[in-house]
């Protein structure tokens, strides 16, 4: 009976250790699934980190730059030089850039058609002297005829007219001769004033029509800055008008005046072409390049509202900025119209109002109605009463206002 009892107590054993290894792989598996269920599930994103921006209050500032227009020095007088009668240029003196005097030929043409032109014409004169001569003999004659009552008056009046008649056709005869003469004395070009060669227009061997510019010489003497303005501008610029002229090679500056504005525009660019006259004992090489300020278009000292270029951004094709709300503590886009550059700044002809703040750095990683923090130099912090958070100027360099010292965020209403 107890050897029964033992066996039976062994087969419990037995049974019980066999289950328990089972019983822990449930469990496992149970475990498992309940890890693969909760990675299924979304989790909740980190919230967005508190943004630091600096600040710039809106209001007006004086203006500093000026307008500067760049232009060219030329001659006051600057002539296109052409023969006066058409013909092919046999030879050319002069060259670019060569100083000329009054007289000196600049070219020539080949003269020998005007010259058998020429030789036509002095003997069309020998041949109407000629029958001048004969028709003054005749004359002669027949008044003697008529002086003895042999011939009638009507006809000692023929005699007359023949002899003016030859008369006016020899003069006809001179003055084509002189003509010729003058044509062949044409086929040479000649420089009318001293001066430089600025232009060379064409060549030996080239057929030129009469007029057709050859050669171009700036005379001697005053010279003028050519500069061009735009159409909105060139309503206050009159002749007259002081003008600062600026040389680039040297940095030289001269003394000048309005001395002519153009009636119309210029059909390509559609400015107006304005002269001003300078002054000066050495003045500025030919085709120099010069600056001109305009005094009259001058906004130097003017009130206007300014933003550091690092505050612009662009918001649907159009330039906005991050204005800040000190209630709320948040940002919101506002667009705004852009009127100039003023050095590093942009005025801002409107969508601003004075005491207005705006984000001056850090407006890449904005978004509207987002919370920021306003950021505090270190001194400042210590300075700074308790509760308040005074705006800071903002950072010309565009410096990142991430990196920057944050302050507590503004508590929202």
């Amino acid at each position: 009976m107890t050897s029964l009892l033992a066996r039976q107590s062994v087969q419990r054993a037995a049974r019980s250790a066999g289950a328990r290894p089972f019983f822990l792989a449930g469990a496992a598996a149970a475990a498992a699934l309940a890890g693969l269920l909760a990675g299924c599930s979304r989790t909740e994103p980190a919230p967005e980190p508190m943004r630091s921006v600096k600040l710039v209050t809106v209001g007006a500032e004086p203006l500093h730059a000026q307008l500067e227009y760049a232009g060219e020095v030329r001659a006051r007088i600057e002539s296109r030089l052409g023969f006066r009668v058409a013909g092919k240029i046999s030879e050319r003196q002069a060259q670019l850039g060569q100083r000329v005097a009054a007289g000196q030929v600049l070219a020539q043409l080949d003269p020998s058609d005007y010259r058998l032109a020429a030789e036509a014409a002095r003997a069309q004169v020998t041949s109407a002297l000629t029958q001048r001569d004969l028709a003054a003999a005749d004359f002669r004659r027949y008044a003697a005829l008529k002086a003895q009552n042999f011939i009638s008056g009507a006809e000692l009046e023929r005699r007359e007219a023949a002899l003016k008649s030859a008369q006016a056709t020899l003069d006809q005869a001179q003055a084509q001769l002189a003509s010729q003469g003058n044509q062949a004395a044409y086929t040479r070009l000649v420089a009318d004033a001293p001066g430089v060669v600025t232009a060379v227009d064409a060549e030996p061997g080239q057929v030129v029509a009469a007029g057709t510019p050859v050669v171009r010489v700036a005379q001697d003497g005053p010279r003028d800055v050519v500069f061009s303005v735009p159409e909105d501008k060139v309503a206050a610029v009159r002749p007259g008008q002081p003008v600062g002229v600026r040389i680039w090679s040297d940095a030289e500056s001269f003394a000048g005046r309005v001395r002519e504005v153009a009636a119309s525009a210029d059909p390509v660019t559609r400015t107006f072409l304005v002269k001003v006259a300078i002054d000066g004992k050495e003045l500025p090489p030919l085709g120099a390049t010069a600056y001109v300020r305009p005094r009259a278009l001058s906004r130097e000292g003017a009130e206007a509202l300014k933003l550091p270029t690092s505050a612009l951004r662009q918001d649907g094709g159009k330039t906005a900025v991050w204005v800040f709300d000190p209630a709320t503590g948040t940002v919101r886009s506002q667009p705004i119209q852009i009127a100039t550059a003023d050095g590093n700044d942009v005025v801002v002809a409107s969508g601003l109002a004075p005491g207005q703040q705006v984000v001056a750095t850090g407006v890449h990683v904005l978004a509207d109605g987002q919370k920021v923090a306003v950021y505090q130099p270190r001194y400042q912090q210590k300075e700074a009463p308790a509760g308040e958070t005074p705006a800071q100027p903002a950072m010309k360099d565009g410096a990142n206002a991430d990196a920057a010292q944050p302050a507590a965020p503004a508590a929202s209403r």
